[in-house]
């Protein structure tokens, strides 16, 4: 297997990118193909390690771009002209089988307009969407879509739901997830007309396709532990998602403090220190990587533009994780057979 890696790509590209992938490379039985300005990043790793590239892993591999897409370059315009970027290389090699799945941190517009023009949509599906994985009671909450689709139709929603069903079915084993519709209240009547028309449409969709959609869930049930996905317009879904990775800052920030605030409460928490911890880890969004782009007919995974270290880290074992569970090829599967019957 061969993970591609848009070395360049991020906020903090291509240091963070680098040393995430270095982190990774034991701990995935995968190549890691590190796309970007050769020269830049041989230097880099030299900086860093005091050795050469091919000293660290012999399945740590430099593929040269010479162009970089910015996160203020215009989507489809940077895809066409910038030929030789990190990302355009990295989705061509995809496309021709060089890699089994590409991640990139890089400008998102650019990534999705890449994905959809350059891999193709899987057919069936009118259009993709990201789908990321948020930490929810003693289990994990699929957000579908979480940014890719800020003005949707019903039938969209009702993809997502489908394409979500699938997905943590063949993933995580999850025979029947409760796939829920997020809205202001749990009423039919509920909601804007897309939200409203969308319920109906999986109400009545939902045995046909075999989604067990359990109807309107509100923000603040989303992460009981009941829900195994909620899908959205991606808008909403990208609001939802930064806010909840605000709140999980904001609390462990508070927490921190509170408990480093004197010497008393310092001994106090002492013995809570190993509940702390796990508590603290639970709450850590970037143990949960990247999220997939359902939709399309290959493996992309679009991690966050703000990824670190370990965050480039998570993602890579977790995109390792997506090829080999099939993930894609099921979608696949699962759309044609649909169609035939």
């Amino acid at each position: 297997m061969r993970i591609i890696l848009d070395a360049m790509g991020g906020d903090n590209g291509p240091d963070a990118n680098i040393r995430g992938a270095v982190n990774a490379i034991n701990k995935v039985k995968a190549d890691i193909i590190l796309v970007g300005k050769e020269e830049i990043l041989r230097a880099k790793i030299k900086e860093f390690y005091g050795k050469e590239v091919e000293e660290i892993s012999d399945r740590l591999i430099i593929h040269n771009a010479t162009e970089t897409i910015e996160m203020e370059d215009q989507p489809t315009v940077a895809i066409k002209h910038k030929k030789d970027s990190s990302m355009v290389v990295g989705f061509n090699m995809l496309k021709q089988d060089e890699g089994d799945v590409f991640i990139s941190a890089g400008n998102s517009g650019a990534l999705l307009a890449g994905a959809t023009l350059l891999i193709g949509r899987i057919k069936g599906i009118d259009r993709p969407a990201l789908a990321g994985i948020l930490p929810a009671y003693k289990s994990q909450l699929l957000l579908m879509d979480c940014g890719s689709n800020t003005n949707c139709k019903p039938i969209n929603l009702l993809q997502f739901a489908q394409m979500s069903t699938i997905y943590l079915k063949n993933t995580f084993g999850i025979e029947k997830p409760a796939i829920g519709l997020l809205n202001i209240g749990t009423e039919e009547t509920k909601g804007n007309e897309l939200v409203r028309e969308s319920y109906q449409l999986l109400k009545e969709k939902s045995e046909e396709l075999g989604i067990n959609f359990v109807g309107n869930v509100e923000g603040r049930d989303a992460f009981s532990g009941k829900i195994d996905a909620i899908v959205t317009d991606g808008f909403t879904g990208n609001v939802f998602l930064k806010t909840t990775e605000g709140l999980g800052k904001f609390v462990k920030r508070t927490l921190k403090e509170s408990l480093m605030k004197n010497i008393f409460s310092k001994i106090a928490c002492v013995p809570a220190l190993p509940g702390i911890n796990r508590f603290a880890k639970t709450m850590d969004y970037k143990s949960y990587g990247g999220a997939l782009f359902l939709g399309v007919k290959k493996p992309v995974v679009k991690a966050h533009g703000s990824s670190d270290e370990k965050l480039f880290e998570y993602t890579i074992i977790q995109a390792e994780r997506f090829v080999e569970n099939k993930a894609v090829d099921r979608m696949i599967e699962a759309f044609n057979k649909d169609k035939k019957e």
